[in-house]
Parts: structure tokens; C-alpha cells; sequence
């Protein structure tokens, strides 16, 4: 199928398991491969309003600068089994289905990024905790998520992210959201904060970029200066750039100059060997 909303850029929509929601949008560069991936996942709070639409553009424009793009779809907060553990479920089983389709789109596995944007960003890092996530965790949950065999990322993107779960529950984020993603408090289900917040999960053992405007009214910029510290205390890598004056949504519209910046540092990540 061809994006609408993107003319002339092949998309194939594809299933990565059996449900409607189970499935991605895959964009291929034109030279030949084997590609870098970049795996993209939308925000909007986890809840089911919002869909991989809000990604659409970085999809294009990173594709035509030499990306392969795995955007996704995954149960969210208003769908049947969306919410904990369903959403994490979903996106951790999108990024291994990458596995079954390297060979066929030429992929290059050993280049894997994630890049998630607002409550993304709490997803794109939590993958990248993931293969770890067995050994870091006890408790009788974690099973739901269980790491092993999980596909390892190079490295990880937050634009604007939710990426301490404690942090968003305290500070009432998206109407509380997290509460609602989790299904209650850090008090009333620690051991689910604990499996889910990458602040929670470091250190996260790959390289990290947190991007974030200062004129951010939905997320804070101190969500993302707090991880940094405490990523970087426990030496985690780290780039953490602050964009002046710029809000929420200019971080994923591909015509600002916030892009611009955002897509040199993927490309840059996406290198790294």
C-alpha cells in the first residue's frame, strides 16, 4: 500500500501478530540494503486516540535519509488489552517480528534504534532495557514481560518522553495517565513501576539520546534532565539536548528546525558500530 499522507513513499503495512492492532508500517530506502532500522513509536499518553499517524512524517523523512522505519501500532489505553501489560507486550513484540523480516527487506539488525515520542519515548527506552530485563527484576510480573530472546537495540530516542514513570504519576501527566496505564500508584503496584520505567530499569547499557523543548507544557523538560543525571551517575551514555522555547509537538514535525536536529542525531546513533 502507498501513504496517502506521504505521495510517491511505498509503504508496506504488515502484521506482527494476530491481532487487528498487530502491525506496523514499513518504509524502505531506495538504494540497496542492508539498512539501518529505526523503529518508531507515537505517543498520545497510551491512550487510544492517537495512532501511527502522529509519526508519518519523521517515517518519510527518515526513509529518505537512507532509514529503513518500522512505525507501529500496539493496544492502547481505550483498547481491548491495551494498558499493562498489553502495551508493553505489543510494542516488544513488534520490534522482535523484525527478526522474521530482515532477510526479506534486507535489514540490518546490528543497527537497530527506537525512537518514541512522549509516551513513545517511555516505550523506545524500555525496549532498549529490555534484553536485561530478567535480571534486573523479581517478582511474579515479570514473567508478562519476560526479556529473554528480546532483540537488543544500538541505541534509543526519546523526544519529549515519559521515561520515569514515578516522576509522571507525581506530577498528574496526561490527566493521570500513568496510573491508568499501570493501574494505580507507585505505592499500589511498585513492582509494575519497577518493570516498566526505564529511569527505574538503568542503567539501560546503550547509548541514549533525550531530546526536549523548554516550552514543553505536556511533559516537562525536567523529566528528561532528571533521567540524564541519573543515567549518566550509574555510566550510561547520554546526550541529552535541550531545545529552547521549542513544545511538545515541534519535536515530530519533520518542516521544523527541532527536526532537523532531532534527524542528524538519529542518523548519527544509527551509524555508531
Amino acid at each position: 500500500m502507498t501513504d496517502p499522507s506521504s505521495p510517491g513513499a511505498p509503504v508496506m503495512r504488515l502484521s506482527y501478530g494476530p491481532l487487528p492492532l498487530h502491525f506496523g508500517e514499513l518504509r524502505l530506502p531506495s538504494a540497496p540494503g542492508p539498512h539501518a532500522v529505526a523503529v518508531l513509536i507515537h505517543g498520545g499518553f497510551w491512550r487510544n486516540p492517537y495512532d501511527l499517524s502522529l509519526m508519518h512524517g519523521l517515517a518519510e523523512d527518515l526513509t529518505a535519509h537512507g532509514l529503513a522505519t518500522w512505525n507501529i501500532e500496539y493496544r492502547r489505553l481505550g483498547d481491548d488489552g491495551g494498558g499493562w501489560p498489553g502495551t508493553l507486550q505489543d510494542v516488544a513484540q513488534a520490534v522482535d517480528a523484525l527478526r522474521q523480516m530482515a532477510r526479506s527487506y534486507h535489514l540490518d539488525l546490528e543497527r537497530l534504534v527506537s525512537v518514541g515520542h512522549s509516551a513513545g519515548g517511555q516505550l523506545a527506552l524500555w525496549l532498549a532495557a529490555r534484553p536485561h530485563l530478567g535480571q534486573r527484576v523479581a517478582g511474579p510480573e515479570r514473567a508478562l514481560l519476560a526479556g529473554e530472546g528480546a532483540l537488543p537495540l544500538q541505541g534509543a530516542v526519546s523526544l519529549a518522553g515519559v521515561i520515569d514513570l514515578e516522576a509522571g504519576w507525581r506530577r498528574h501527566l496526561g490527566r493521570d495517565a500513568v496510573s491508568e496505564l499501570l493501574g494505580g500508584s507507585p505505592d499500589d503496584v511498585p513492582e509494575r513501576y519497577h518493570l516498566a520505567s526505564p529511569a527505574a530499569l538503568l542503567p539501560l547499557g546503550v547509548p541514549q539520546i533525550l531530546i526536549h523543548g523548554t516550552a514543553d507544557d505536556r511533559v516537562p523538560v525536567e523529566i528528561s534532565r532528571d533521567y540524564a543525571a541519573r543515567a549518566r551517575a550509574v555510566g550510561d551514555r547520554l546526550t541529552l539536548v535541550e531545545l529552547s522555547g521549542v513544545d511538545h509537538f515541534a519535536l515530530i514535525d519533520p518542516h521544523s528546525s527541532a527536526w532537523q536536529t532531532t534527524r542528524e542525531l538519529v542518523l548519527s546513533l544509527s551509524r555508531r558500530r
